[in-house]
């Protein structure tokens, strides 16, 4: 009877390692989102900065998958509505951030995170493969910016010349790099 106690418990021990093991992936990649977000370039011609942010994003769901791709950027969320200093510094910060310009592209980051891993989850893992769910991503991701700039702006045109056009070479190297950097992750992970 000892010894079943013991399975039982060596199995619930083993359990907890390893969603203690999973949590702290998520709160690491969570980070990772946070360092990257810091990294910003503000341009003076739009309030949508040039941000490593999601770069990060990408990165950590093509890396980790969907599901911890998910949660890692809805805690970078719930950090930076709790008011912690993660979103780029070039935004008003807190939960007033989620609604000012940049909102629409923050609220996605768990959508977006989620998408890039799900397609990177399906076959065989590839840079190609990477390089496709982080295309399909980053179009969910400035087609949801792109439309509450819309509605901040008032005007599609302005939301396109403020929120896309400045961004496009920018965003075609974060996604082959996000692609590249993520394989070489997912073969370590």
């Amino acid at each position: 009877m000892a010894h079943a106690e013991m399975r039982t418990h060596g199995a619930v021990s083993e359990q907890s390692l390893g969603l203690a093991k999973q949590a702290a992936i998520v709160v690491g990649a969570s980070a990772v989102i946070v360092v990257c977000a810091r990294l910003v370039l503000p341009l003076p011609f739009t309030p949508v900065p040039l941000t490593l942010a999601n770069f990060g994003v990408l990165l950590v769901g093509l890396a980790l998958g969907s599901k911890r791709g998910f949660a890692a950027a809805a805690l970078y969320l719930a950090w930076g509505a709790m008011g912690l200093p993660v979103f780029s510094p070039a935004g008003v910060g807190g939960i007033a951030q989620l609604f000012g310009p940049t909102g629409g592209y923050l609220l996605a980051y768990p959508v977006v995170a989620f998408l890039a891993g799900w397609i990177a989850e399906r076959g065989s893992a590839s840079f190609v493969r990477n390089l496709i769910g982080g295309t399909v991503a980053e179009l969910v991701l400035f087609a949801a910016g792109i439309s509450w700039l819309a509605i901040v702006t008032g005007s599609w045109q302005r939301a396109v010349v403020f929120g896309l056009a400045p961004f496009i070479f920018a965003e075609v190297m974060k996604v082959m790099v996000a692609a590249a950097a993520a394989r070489r992750l997912q073969r370590s992970l």
